[in-house]
């Protein structure tokens, strides 16, 4: 009987410890896998932050190379446009030389025009005559010039209001003034006043000049440096 009973104790305590090693090994089991899952996602979130960082670290160095690209370009484009301006102001300046010496030699030139031809100058006077009788037709005009001028200048006024009365068809008045000539050393030409002297029509060869160097630069600048084709008007 007691024999018996020893068995079933002996039974029932391998059955326990049975259940313990199956427990036991259970949760040894889920550790295992609990420990595994742990690590799969912390070398996920691992995975992630690195190319995240990864991710950072390239769009900083992207950002970088094109801030100073765009720094290099800009640098570039200042450098060669200051080199372009200061090109085209050397090139502008000896241009405006040329032309500045073009006109000084012109007006060295009709200083001497009036004594190398008396004949040509005394025609030159009656055009520049008539130019201010047509401009101010009135019927009493006076003329001045230099004193050196004054018998030329009276042929020239005979000759002219002839001449404008054929064309005009009306008598016209015009008087040498002796009182105020024109300076000695300027270069020829008359002045005529209308208007009881208040209108002043300036045919000296200083304003002729002056005229045409004013209107007929832009046909002097292009036949010396040819059209300019960025140029929108001709002044």
């Amino acid at each position: 009987m007691s024999q018996s009973h020893a068995l079933s104790d002996d039974q029932d305590y391998a059955q326990v410890a049975g259940e313990l090693r199956k427990m036991t090994a259970f949760i040894r089991q889920e550790a295992l896998e609990k420990a595994r899952e742990i690590q799969l996602k912390a070398d996920e979130e691992f995975a992630i932050e690195k190319s995240k960082l990864v991710r950072q670290d390239t769009d900083a160095i992207d950002n970088q190379y094109e801030k100073k690209f765009k720094q290099a370009a800009m640098s570039q484009q200042i450098t060669r446009s200051t080199l372009a301006n200061r090109t085209r102001l050397r090139v502008l300046s000896s241009r405006q030389e040329l032309l500045d010496d073009l006109f000084q030699r012109a007006r060295e030139k009709i200083s001497g025009v009036a004594a190398s031809d008396a004949k040509k100058y005394e025609s030159v006077l009656k055009e520049l005559v008539l130019e201010g009788l047509y401009a101010l037709n009135e019927e009493s005009v006076q003329v001045r010039g230099r004193k050196k001028d004054y018998d030329a200048i009276k042929r020239a006024l005979e000759d002219a209001t002839k001449e404008f009365k054929d064309n005009v068809g009306k008598e016209v008045s015009v008087e040498l003034d002796e009182e105020e000539p024109l300076p000695d050393g300027s270069a020829g030409g008359v002045v005529i006043l209308g208007g009881q002297g208040k209108i002043e029509v300036t045919n000296t060869f200083e304003e002729r000049l002056r005229l045409l160097e004013i209107d007929g630069l832009p046909a002097v600048r292009e036949t010396l440096f040819g059209k300019n084709l960025n140029r929108r008007f001709t002044d």
